[in-house]
């Protein structure tokens, strides 16, 4: 089938309207958020529910024709971007928003892949119940994408990411076939559970439609605290140390560094530092509970208490309204829009055990900075999980252009330390184009070959999302 008639069959399974053609129509959906990869296509699609989406999918696969799921494009890997390399169509699913099933007694949400995260927050949130996974993106991001990358976010360390969020999946598979997972259980035992091999996998096995999420209790309070810390290490063990004293309403506990807060308070207008001055180092930590604020502030303000007694905690500052705990998140949640307007930098997104964050970055530091003198480390991310975003630049711009050329060399460093450690390359943004070719100095030819065997038994054809993850 030419292209003529693979965009004509389009138009007749979708209708014209949603079907786009023009390439300067398509250019906003052909570009990846940070503008680092752009690619072509035959079509942009947005189908209007599943059987549309099994449509566009028989279709081009009967052509031989690329597919490309998309949700809300906010990826930060190049995942939901056409590589160029052969024949695509993009699918997006933005118009499939339907809110299909609220199940409060059995805690349950289940959505189209279309939804942003922040409407299945409010849906959990008007129906008296939480829904946790929490980014910077939820405005614009779409669930879909969410569990496409397994998505983690602030409050991993209580819920855990998107693979521990889903219950069932509905996936259209590469030949336009249907598989109905969306199940509402919390225990079934028949077979393989096959919904987490969706899951992460970036659209490479099939395209998720729509799933069952989990929802938890609404809380009624929360405490919100700045914390001054001597160091990484120091903040891991204030973590152990809160979790001892706190359980499991420790919600968040994210690390900040000078150079991250230092960008946030230059670019970002209305914020201003916790205190007087900036450390070097500083933990962002929050508690949620049931119960009442009152008990919940005084249970932080304890534990924090016996952190400054043992070093752990330098200058601390407790959030005493709703506005000041925004102010609070709003420095952490800031960082990679500061960074983006301050100018182009080489950045990670790795994951090490919690107990080797700190030896993480005190030998990465000091072996780039004695490669590349001058090197600005902009480290920060949730230390709770052991993931951390760590970015790194010049801050002059010409010094910069000519660090950024080393990017390979530098990777290589950073990656290489976090293999010794036992760590991940890709901790919640996926592979997608960018590290698709790197994850193989870092898995095993074993590994390898089973991720391989998997796609070639889902996608025989290599149509689904080609170029990404394998």
């Amino acid at each position: 089938m030419d292209d003529a008639n693979v965009i004509s069959a389009l138009a007749d399974a979708l209708g014209e309207s949603q079907v786009i053609v023009d390439e300067a129509a398509q250019a906003q959906w052909l570009t990846d958020w940070r503008g680092r990869y752009r690619g072509q296509a035959l079509a942009v699609v947005f189908p209007q529910n599943t059987g549309e989406v099994a449509a566009a999918v028989r279709i081009c696969a009967q052509a031989g024709v690329a597919m490309v799921p998309q949700g809300g494009n906010t990826g930060l890997c190049g995942g939901a971007t056409p590589t160029g390399e052969q024949r695509s169509v993009v699918i997006n699913l933005s118009h499939m928003k339907r809110v299909l099933a609220v199940d409060t007694a059995n805690d349950t949400l289940t959505v189209e892949a279309g939804c942003t995260l922040a409407t299945v927050q409010q849906v959990a949130a008007d129906n008296g119940r939480l829904f946790p996974l929490s980014l910077a993106s939820e405005g614009s991001c779409e669930v879909g994408g969410n569990l496409s990358t397994n998505a983690g976010g602030v409050q991993v360390l209580r819920y855990g990411n998107m693979r521990e969020l889903v219950l069932g999946v509905e996936v259209v598979l590469s030949d336009g076939r249907i598989w109905d997972g969306l199940r509402a259980l919390r225990k079934d035992n028949t077979g393989y559970d096959l919904k987490q091999l969706f899951i992460g996998a970036e659209g490479t096995l099939g395209i998720v439609t729509a799933m069952v999420l989990k929802l938890f209790p609404a809380p009624r309070a929360r405490a919100t605290a700045w914390v001054a810390v001597p160091g990484p290490a120091a903040a891991v063990a204030l973590l152990r140390a809160v979790q001892g004293a706190c359980g499991d309403r420790v919600t968040a506990f994210e690390i900040v560094g000078r150079e991250a807060l230092e960008l946030v308070l230059r670019h970002i207008p209305d914020t201003r530092a916790p205190f007087g001055q900036v450390g070097e180092w500083a933990v962002l930590l929050e508690l949620s509970d049931t119960g009442e604020g009152e008990a919940l502030d005084a249970l932080l303000e304890a534990a924090l208490a016996d952190g400054f007694e043992t070093g752990l905690v330098e200058d601390a500052v407790i959030a005493s309204s709703v506005a000041q705990a925004r102010a609070l998140w709003a420095l952490r949640e800031n960082i990679s829009e500061a960074q983006r307007l301050e100018g182009v930098s080489i950045k990670h997104d790795i994951a090490v055990p919690v107990s080797r964050v700190g030896e993480f970055l005190e030998r990465a530091g000091r072996a780039l900075c004695e490669r590349w003198p001058d090197t600005r480390i902009v480290a920060f991310g949730h230390i709770g999980d052991g993931n951390l975003h760590y970015n790194l630049s010049k801050a002059d711009a010409l010094a910069n252009r000519d660090f950024i050329e080393r990017t390979p060399e530098i990777n290589r460093v950073v990656h290489d330390l976090v293999d010794a450690l036992g760590g991940s390359i890709s901790a919640e943004h996926g592979l997608g184009q960018l590290k698709r070719e790197e994850i193989t100095r870092y898995r095993s030819v074993v590994e390898l070959e089973m991720m391989r065997a998997l796609k070639r038994t889902f996608d025989p054809q290599g149509l689904m999302n080609p170029g990404k993850v394998v």
